[in-house]
């Protein structure tokens, strides 16, 4: 007989286990998908096409959804552009090798990260593992060199951010991140006035391996998005800078 200590561990452990929800057009993807995740922990739900992609999502709950572009009925973009209404979870992208309009769109509809097709099971695995982690991370900035820090709130200029609760205000309104646009934020206002490549934001933010070789365009999509959310002028950026032959930096604000 099961005592409720031994009931309560056992929703404890199932509360841990993460939901995926994976959605392409193609059995043998799934299929494959499926298996492997499963395998590594999480738990899986599958749709063929975009509107059971959305219809599963609602049902679910998922906590990181994996969209193929091309799908009958709704493709990815519009999948991507109806959660992106409601939620923030993570998204990432499967597109077609080449195709980079596929991965710019799906980025600037919202989309974490992309996987090129064909690609292998391990792969997603790893991106699956480093957006979630980063999505919720607490842990991903390096010593703060700039800002003024308090109770776990960064103030600088008109922009607060709460660490704790990984929330951004702008004279106290709140201005809605995905976890990943919060993430790459938090490390560059931590170090307000330090230079950032692409690729070591990509280290540090999406956990890309050094000798890595992506299209660093998934770090420009990104300083776009919070652009438009943070700036008042986003054509004419004042807090998130570009630092010319290097990357990105936050500008430093008293």
């Amino acid at each position: 007989m099961t005592t409720n200590e031994e009931v309560q561990d056992l929703n404890q452990g199932e509360a841990v286990r993460q939901k995926i929800l994976v959605a392409d057009d193609e059995a043998s993807i799934r299929r494959i998908l499926e298996t492997r995740l499963k395998m590594v922990g999480y738990d899986v739900v599958v749709a063929e096409d975009g509107e059971e992609a959305l219809e599963q999502f609602n049902k679910t709950n998922p906590d990181l959804v994996v969209l193929d572009v091309m799908m009958p009925k709704m493709d990815g973009y519009g999948v991507t552009r109806e959660i992106r209404r409601t939620s923030d979870i993570p998204i990432i992208i499967l597109t077609a090798l080449g195709d980079v309009s596929e991965r710019i769109t799906g980025l600037e509809l919202g989309a974490d990260d992309y996987v090129i097709k064909p690609f292998s099971p391990k792969e997603l695995e790893a991106r699956v593992k480093a957006v979630l982690r980063r999505s919720g991370a607490k842990d991903i900035v390096i010593p703060a060199a700039g800002g003024k820090v308090a109770k776990n709130v960064i103030t600088t200029g008109c922009i607060k951010i709460d660490t704790a609760r990984r929330q951004v205000y702008r004279k106290n309104e709140r201005i809605r991140l995905t976890g990943m646009e919060f993430s790459l934020l938090e490390l560059l206002v931590n170090n307000s006035g330090q230079a950032f490549s692409r690729n070591e934001i990509l280290q540090h933010v999406w956990s890309y391996p050094a000798d890595h070789r992506i299209d660093t365009r998934v770090v420009d999509v990104h300083i776009s998005r919070l652009r438009s959310k943070l700036e008042a002028d986003p054509a004419n950026p004042e807090l998130i800078l570009t630092a010319r032959g290097i990357g990105y930096m936050f500008q430093r604000i008293n």
